[in-house]
């Protein structure tokens, strides 16, 4: 229960910086930036790579932040926007269901390989909740999701 607390907090976190106006865009939204209290409430840290959204897509020179947790069109240094973070959010998801830590297996520059270029994604193990299961993948699948 504790951390299903934890992935709601995030969710209201990065929530809030979506519909401000104008939009936030963290862009290096990570376990790490992270903060949790005594009580084990979370929020949301660390807004150096952050963007204010004014239009669709936010394009950007430099590919910042931590591969492990990037989206694809990030790692691509292709224009990004909302979704971007929501593919974040996802990896978060995959760790607080696995209590893993992501793409340990590999060196962050065959992360941005498998993830931005051949289109890989992390494994959800069978014993994650069928439901927690598809959100995860419907983060990272944003193209899927029916409206």
């Amino acid at each position: 229960m504790r951390r299903l607390h934890m992935a709601l907090d995030v969710a209201k976190g990065m929530n809030y910086l979506h519909t401000s106006n104008p939009m936030i865009v963290h862009r290096d939204l990570k376990t790490p930036n992270l903060l949790v209290d005594r009580n084990w409430v979370v929020k949301v840290c660390d807004f150096g790579m952050s963007q204010m959204k004014h239009h669709t897509f936010l394009s950007s020179k430099s590919t910042a932040g931590t591969p492990e947790w990037m989206a694809p069109e990030v790692m691509r240094n292709e224009p990004s926007n909302d979704k971007s973070d929501v593919y974040s959010f996802g990896v978060i998801l995959w760790e607080l269901a696995t209590l893993c830590i992501p793409w340990t297996e590999i060196n962050s520059m065959q992360v941005v390989g498998a993830v931005g270029f051949q289109f890989r994604h992390l494994d959800i193990p069978e014993h994650v909740d069928h439901v927690a299961a598809r959100i995860i993948s419907d983060c990272w699948h944003p193209e899927k999701v029916k409206n």
